[in-house]
């Protein structure tokens, strides 16, 4: 499971939810999960290629890594994603809630045609 330090949220053109993921090697070191989604382009792109697109740092390598599900477990204070490559499980508990609800309206408006699963929002 990957610690969360922080959640930014961007809710224009491009449609992005980032998760500032705590290095387990070093603390002090972030990495970004990041969501992204460009409705306002997605036309100009095969349907297999619509949906949130998932990039790590980890993973620089990857082809193409679309959302599948998103899970938010609200009592535990825990994110699991699902993804055509991986799964991922992301501890929020240290994110401030205005945070966690800005990431839940901005999630909404990327599955506005149920691309993915959507859970716990």
């Amino acid at each position: 499971m990957e610690t969360v330090a922080f959640i930014s949220a961007e809710n224009g053109d491009d449609l992005i939810v980032s998760f500032a993921v705590i290095d387990p090697e070093d603390s002090a070191e972030i990495e970004s999960l990041i969501l992204l989604r460009t409705p306002k382009y997605e036309h100009l792109l095969g349907d297999w290629a619509r949906g949130v697109s998932v990039s790590f740092g980890r993973y620089v390598e990857d082809d193409e890594e679309l959302l599948e599900e998103f899970h938010l477990d609200r009592k535990s204070a825990i994110v699991r994603l699902t993804t055509s490559l991986r799964n991922y499980e992301l501890d929020i508990r240290k994110v401030d809630e205005r945070e966690v609800t800005a990431m839940r309206k901005v999630l909404a408006r990327m599955n506005y045609d149920r691309r993915f699963r959507l859970l716990g929002i």
